[in-house]
């Protein structure tokens, strides 16, 4: 099922400036989120539209909670930060979705809860949003 309202759903510019499709995983999509300002952040989010995790089945809810600690290990393999963050708010949106963020002694947020739009942003060149992509694609 799609929302037409919804930018995961539409795969719309909306979505297109916030995060960057890397693949498909067993029940997500994976996504790397635009301001690297924590490198190797991350989304997945859940391949039909749904509100809640508690609207999913227990074998879907299983499934997404094995992209999420696939993609976990990836950034942990691929970058060595100190500790990973798993957010899932979604208060104004309704398309299942967690952010996966890594975190970095001395690094933005390190010690709280991560920001969603940490400042200052880190934008990365496509070169640079490449390699991040292909060490995360390279530990999965």
């Amino acid at each position: 099922m799609k929302d037409t309202t919804c930018m995961y759903c539409m795969k719309n510019d909306a979505q297109k400036a916030i995060m960057t499709y890397i693949c498909d995983l067993e029940a997500t999509e994976l996504y790397l989120f635009n301001n690297q300002a924590c490198k190797g952040r991350c989304i997945v989010a859940f391949k039909d539209h749904v509100n809640e995790l508690h609207d999913l089945t227990e074998e879907q809810t299983a499934a997404f909670a094995r992209d999420m600690r696939k993609v976990g290990l990836a950034i942990s393999k691929a970058f060595a930060p100190k500790k990973i963050n798993y957010g899932m708010y979604n208060d104004n949106g309704t398309h299942l979705h967690c952010h996966i963020v890594p975190k970095y002694v001395g690094g933005v947020d390190f010690g709280t809860t991560f920001a969603m739009n940490p400042d200052p942003a880190v934008t990365l060149s496509d070169e640079e949003m490449k390699a991040v992509i292909d060490a995360i694609k390279a530990n999965l």
